[in-house]
């Protein structure tokens, strides 16, 4: 009668001396968590802010003044540029994200998009541009007025302090 009960109770105890066993382990010394999967290199990312106006007639024209904030530091920029096939004035805003830029003085360059849309008293549009060091900016751009592109356009961004 003894082993029946013993027998009856193994599950049991298989169970308990599980239970046992991983207390016991996690007690032992652990070896460190691996450390996170690096994420994307964040020492060649930085953000951009900009605002200024466009007027087109045919051939329209772009100004403008921004901030880089890059590795914790602010670098202001102006902005010129042209595009065709482009009607309408507008007054731009714009906030993004610099990729590729290992060097702050990489930002300077001239910047290519191609970009269609109509602005009827307000919009947005989310676009990128790409200079000739590799450095990409992604951005969403608001703009107020009245504009109508088909264009190929061209931007110049020059850091003025650095």
């Amino acid at each position: 009668m003894f082993s029946r009960d013993l027998l009856r109770g193994r599950g049991l105890g298989l169970a308990m001396l599980g239970l046992a066993a991983g207390a016991l382990a996690s007690c032992a010394p652990q070896p460190p968590p691996p450390a996170p999967a690096p994420m994307a290199d964040q020492t060649s990312t930085g953000t951009v802010s900009f605002s200024g106006g466009a007027v087109a007639l045919g051939v329209g024209f772009q100004w403008g003044s921004g901030v880089l904030t890059f590795r914790g530091r602010q670098y202001p920029f102006r902005v010129h540029g042209l595009s065709v096939l482009d009607v309408g004035a507008t007054r731009v805003s714009a906030t993004g994200t610099v990729r590729n830029l290992n060097n702050v003085a990489d930002f300077s360059g001239n910047y290519v998009a191609a970009t269609a849309g109509a602005t009827l008293a307000g919009g947005g549009s989310i676009g990128s541009l790409r200079n000739q060091n590799g450095v990409v900016i992604n951005g969403i751009t608001t703009q107020q007025g009245l504009r109508l592109t088909l264009a190929a356009s061209g931007l110049n961004l020059t850091l003025t302090g650095q």
